[in-house]
């Protein structure tokens, strides 16, 4: 048996990807569980064919790396032919450990898309003259004949700012809301669909829906913004390849047609409006008669970017919630309860007569008579619908989605109550909320003994999962937008969750394209809104505009991924040259700090730590991590430079915030004690007395943080990098003061803007404070993990935090070269049981918190003692099961 087994093959961070605009992609795989005999990879070879039958014959006319000794096996850059539009490769990977074994695993593909915007032969077109108009959307339709058997079609479409495609009278597909938002002006998506099994000899069909998205915000109620890129257009190629080798293309043009659709009113942040009425039956299969509505596309002008394949993963309905009948507030009008705060739209079933109107509200909360609250979630938002009637209707929208537990429902009565409701009104017979994420799968998990704890990681993967959709946004409501601070504040509790390889990479480009020519990033990206005076500095901040370098250098330690810092190194650089030059002696003076921290004035501007101390903190770590960049890519020279500069801004740091007479940073705030411990300005003299007098300050206020967005994440690592995971557990459960229990405790199915958001009112649906997912993972469970570039191999860190009341915590994640999983528990005695589970090709770190004189038994492969430090017993390991058991005295 081979000691070491290939699991899983990925293009760009993701399995047997449809469509890659990518010259040189980067390919990665994954191993099975370790054998008997450890399992690290010694040398790889990479084989890539355009087609299945050369590879398997080992002809493969595309590359063939030859045998490579490294243990690398993530971000490995393609090095073969030049790389054809429209071809599929395939492509598999050959291993050997390091006794000289191999092992070959099962071949994957990839497909490439236009590779090239000059390859398009479509045209934009849209409604053609005199269709259309402020409230009302197009429709698209073109008929086509297949003229044999069909080897291969495609899709090749990109419908701005949102599209629904439609083949011979259905939807084509699960994805929702595509394409992805991007700057339209920089950057446009398409995407590919497979239609080989959906078309049909002889006649065919194509349709298409357009909706406004973030392309035209064109307002008429609720928006965050208005603003237009121009007209809702599409641009599609319809690609057949029969099988006598011939290729037939049916593209956008003068040739297709254009009526208004049933769609009367679409705004992402106002919501949808749909007559089915308006419905014309058939309009998107073969034999329909066009009438008067109809009339030719227009061609229009094409939008300013660059297409792009979208390669990051789709958007679906991914989780289904009934509804039922909670009251009946106002005569006439019902509120239904999906008992779980969601990011999506609800779904009815109902009947009643041609022409009756039904209008759903949805809302996070209830008034204090019980209605939709919508308040603090941009209002008015509605969904309104017109019957057709007849049988049984289905509906939902399309283009527009909100955050909500609530529906309020007017112009309908519920099934079962219509002897009760005024007569003639139609009748709702379901109500349930589809919630929209990108189709992507779990890749980690976790539980303790504790509920609390338990139903806080829930509520915080409510939150991230309510807000991932082609960017990560702050609220799905009230803005949707894409601030930037969360994706490194928040990034590592994310990953341990859900691979997102692929997403953030989408995400880098966005923030990319949003830069500025000064070097600046802005808060948000894509930036649609931007902050001018008075608001501007809502524009620029650090812990915002940072996360272009500190996300590409999460998704290295991560994913082992070098591909985003190779591609935008040149644009980090002049992001931290653009701090560096609007420095002031190496402080940055002005952004937003410790957002939303807790003080007086409620939640908001930063109260309790100075800007400056914030911003230079993070200035600090961005040069940090620019260094081990530098290094990474072996550019020494500016390596050294970036070392000199953290350097430079640590001693301006401390001489500018550091009360030698009251041994504190600035005030004494958390955020200002744990930021310069967590990040690495502290000098090592300090540290000890830092770390007192944070935990200090925070047990005098009852075990609540006044930290805020940007600062909490460091108290939680200062605090468990200190040995203090004890204070963090104590914080964690307390229910009567602002914090994660106290959410819970007044009824929040999600995590929220405010630490006392269900009260406070705000949003209701923010991740930006679930930071204590790493915690729970890394430092609870004591799961935890970074690539080492030097090695191209995972080093997978277990140290649990056996705290307060814990009996036991697990938890499990795939990582990019295996499982790792780590379960310890309490037993009689006060003994203590972990299992470490090390996947191939990795080398472990287990830290047992074992006593200097407990007995410590292990089984499982060889591991090496190291020692002890902090109070743990260290041991290196290879991949491999490893159990532990002990008893402190």
């Amino acid at each position: 048996m081979a000691a070491i087994e290939i699991a899983a093959l990925r293009t760009e961070g993701i399995h047997c990807p449809l469509g890659l605009d990518v010259d040189r992609p980067r390919l990665s795989w994954s191993f099975g569980r370790p054998g008997d005999r450890g399992g690290r990879q010694s040398a790889y070879r990479i084989a890539v064919a355009t087609s299945e039958e050369r590879l398997k014959t080992g002809m493969p006319d595309a590359w063939d790396s030859g045998i490579v000794s490294t243990g690398a096996h993530t971000s490995i850059a393609y090095e073969g032919a030049s790389l054809l539009p429209r071809q599929r490769y395939y492509w598999r990977v050959t291993v050997w450990d390091e006794q000289g074994q191999s092992s070959t695993g099962a071949a994957a593909w990839w497909e490439t898309g236009m590779l090239s915007g000059d390859r398009w032969t479509g045209r934009w077109i849209g409604a053609s003259a005199g269709a259309g108009g402020e409230r009302r959307l197009v429709q698209l339709r073109r008929s086509f004949d297949v003229k044999g058997p069909v080897a291969r079609a495609r899709a090749y479409i990109s419908g701005l700012g949102h599209y629904e495609m439609r083949l011979n009278g259905a939807k084509v597909g699960r994805r929702e809301l595509e394409p992805g938002w991007t700057d339209y002006d920089k950057t446009v998506l398409y995407s590919i669909h497979d239609l080989t099994s959906r078309v049909r000899q002889g006649e065919n069909a194509v349709g298409v829906l357009l909706g406004n998205g973030f392309y035209r915000v064109a307002g008429g109620r609720y928006a965050k913004f208005k603003d237009s890129y121009g007209e809702p257009a599409c641009l599609a190629e319809l690609v057949i390849d029969y099988d006598d080798g011939t290729t037939e293309k049916i593209v956008t043009d003068r040739t297709w047609s254009a009526s208004e659709s049933p769609l009367t009113f679409s705004c992402i942040y106002g919501g949808e409006d749909y007559d089915a009425g308006l419905e014309q039956e058939g309009w998107d299969e073969p034999g329909f008669a066009e009438n008067d509505s109809w009339s030719r596309a227009c061609e229009l002008p094409p939008p300013r970017g660059k297409l792009l394949a979208q390669s990051s993963p789709p958007l679906a309905v991914m989780k289904r919630f009934p509804a039922s009948v909670v009251s009946e507030p106002r005569q006439g009008v019902y509120v239904y309860d999906l008992g779980q705060n969601i990011s999506g739209w609800p779904s009815i079933r109902i009947t009643g007569p041609q022409g009756a109107r039904v209008k759903l509200k949805p809302a996070e909360l209830l008034t204090d008579e019980g209605l939709a609250n919508q308040k603090y979630s941009g209002s008015p938002y509605e969904l309104n619908y017109a019957l057709k009637g007849g049988s049984i209707e289905e509906w939902r929208p399309r283009f527009s989605y909100y955050g909500f537990r609530y529906v309020q429902v007017e112009g309908a009565v519920p099934c079962g109550k219509e002897s009760g409701g005024k007569a003639g009104l139609p009748v709702l017979h379901g109500l349930e909320g589809e919630m929209i994420y990108p189709d992507t799968p779990a890749c980690g998990g976790f539980r303790c003994s504790d509920p609390l704890l338990n139903r806080i990681h829930e509520n915080i993967n409510w939150a991230i999962l309510g807000n991932m959709k082609s960017i990560f946004t702050d609220c799905p409501h009230r803005e949707k937008l894409g601030w930037l601070e969360q994706l490194h504040l928040m990034g590592p509790s994310v990953m341990f969750n859900y691979d997102i390889e692929a997403l953030l990479d989408k995400i880098m480009r966005d923030m990319a394209d949003a830069q500025l020519p000064s070097g600046m990033v802005p808060t948000t990206a894509p930036e649609y809104v931007v902050f001018k005076e008075p608001w501007h500095i809502f524009r620029d901040a650090a812990a915002w505009g940072g996360s272009y370098i500190l996300a590409a250098w999460e998704m290295l330690q991560r994913y082992g991924s070098t591909g985003p810092l190779e591609r935008h190194y040149d644009g980090m650089r002049r992001y931290l040259d653009y701090l560096t030059g609007t420095a002031d002696g190496f402080i940055l003076r002005a952004g937003l700090g410790d957002w939303y921290d807790i003080g007086p004035k409620g939640p908001g501007f930063a109260q309790n730590t100075p800007v400056e101390l914030a911003e230079t903190a993070v200035y600090f770590g961005l040069a940090r991590a620019m260094r081990q960049i530098a290094i990474v890519l072996g550019k020494e020279e500016d390596a050294a430079a970036y070392a000199s500069l953290a350097e430079s801004i640590k001693q301006a740091f401390n001489e500018a915030f550091y009360d030698s007479s009251s041994g504190q940073y600035a005030e004494g705030s958390d955020a200002a004690m744990a930021m310069p411990l967590a990040i690495g300005l502290a000098p090592e003299e300090r540290r000890g007395a830092l770390l007192s007098r944070l935990v200090r300050h925070i047990s005098e206020r009852g075990w609540m943080t006044n930290a805020g967005d940007v600062g909490h994440r460091y108290v939680l690592l200062a605090l468990a990098r200190g040995g203090r995971s004890d204070v963090v557990y104590r914080m964690t459960r307390s229910t009567d003061t602002p914090g994660y229990g106290y959410q819970i405790a007044h009824g929040a199915t999600t995590l929220t803007e405010a630490w006392d958001g269900p009260t406070v009112g705000k949003s209701q649906n923010h991740f930006m404070l679930g930071h204590l997912e790493e915690w729970l993972y890394g430092g609870l469970a004591g799961l935890d993990y970074r690539y080492q570039p030097g090695t191209g191999r995972f080093i997978v860190k277990v140290k649990p935090a056996v705290v307060g009341d814990v009996a036991w915590a697990e938890a499990w994640q795939e990582l990019r070269p295996g499982k790792a999983s780590v379960r310890w528990e309490l037993g009689p005695g006060r003994t203590i049981a972990i299992k470490a589970e090390i996947p191939a090709n990795s080398e472990g770190r287990i830290y047992i918190p074992a006593a200097q004189d407990a007995e410590v038994r292990k089984s499982g492969p060889e591991a090496d003692y190291l020692g002890r430090e902090d109070g743990y017993a260290v041991y290196r390991t290879g991949p491999g099961c490893y159990f532990f058991k002990y008893k402190n005295l």
